[in-house]
């Protein structure tokens, strides 16, 4: 990550698209001309990567972040703030496209360096590119996911580990978007217990059928161990500092206990970096290596 260079203009050319338009264009052309020429036999249709089907509709909930919601991504998607997480999720996108990424890691160094607020962000960002997202709240400790997004009382993860409520359900849908929440629910339990490893890995394979991204806001590195469980359950890792937060012994402590070849990038939140005006956009050359900074969400 030593080589980072400004990203702002180049962000805007970052694009995912299909060429469905042609092939449908070229498909009635063809059946023209079999009509035309009298074959008998139909054209084979090309096939198309099919995309992943959900098991069943989750049942709606409407997220109602408070007033004070660093959620822009939710509340205000036009603004600056919100464009930022959009470039993250451009960023994220491209390197889906060179090695296998699904089930993204969310986490920090310690707490209050902003991993809760990034998760739900670049969910809805992530989203937003015409993804199906599944936003998981894998802090069982200190859960605050659904409490950012104004749910309350709802069952989750904790009741579908303790095999009280094993149903899909547990899962909901937010209107009008591609994000799905399962939230931590009813904590009771040691969460180290829950998180047996067997357990929850099947639990998070069955639950991840028809999503492209599952990205999981879990506790922070130090000193705990329930994060180093998700870690191995996930395929890619960001990790989220914070100046005058983050520490630097802090971080060469978390450096040192996540697996490196995970780690795709840090997200460096609420920086105040004067020669980048209000906004600012980098990454490293290493299509492995990404860093996204952002002075307003906090």
């Amino acid at each position: 990550m030593s080589q980072i260079f400004d990203a702002l203009h180049q962000s805007a050319a970052e694009r995912t698209g299909d060429d469905l338009p042609n092939l449908r264009a070229a498909k009635e052309l063809l059946q023209v001309v079999e009509r035309n020429a009298g074959l008998s036999a139909p054209l084979v249709e090309a096939r198309q990567p099919a995309a992943p089907q959900r098991v069943q509709p989750f049942p709606l909930v409407k997220a109602v972040p408070p007033a004070h919601s660093k959620l822009v991504c939710f509340t205000d998607p036009e603004s600056l703030a919100a464009e930022t997480f959009g470039f993250l999720a451009t960023r994220l996108r491209h390197i889906q496209q060179k090695r296998s990424l699904k089930c993204l890691v969310v986490t920090s160094c310690v707490s209050g360096e902003g991993k809760t607020m990034v998760a739900a962000n670049l969910a809805c960002a992530l989203a937003a590119g015409r993804q199906r997202v599944l936003l998981v709240e894998g802090d069982l400790r200190r859960p605050s996911l659904a409490n950012q997004l104004g749910l309350r009382g709802l069952s989750g993860l904790c009741q579908m580990l303790r095999g009280e409520d094993d149903r899909l359900d547990n899962i909901y849908s937010l209107p009008n978007s591609d994000v799905s929440i399962l939230v931590a629910g009813d904590v009771h339990s040691s969460p180290l217990e829950l998180m047996e490893p067997g357990r929850l890995s099947a639990l998070i394979d069955r639950i991840s059928d028809g999503f492209q991204w599952v990205v999981i806001d879990t506790p922070p590195v130090l000193p705990l161990a329930d994060t180093s469980i998700w870690i191995r359950l996930a395929d890619s890792i960001l990790l989220v500092t914070r100046p005058g937060v983050t520490a630097k012994r802090q971080l060469q402590r978390a450096m040192e206990g996540i697996e490196q070849s995970k780690l795709i990038g840090c997200v460096l939140n609420a920086s105040t970096e004067p020669s980048h005006n209000s906004y600012y956009y980098r990454y490293s050359a290493r299509a492995s290596g990404l860093r996204v900074s952002s002075s307003a969400p906090k």
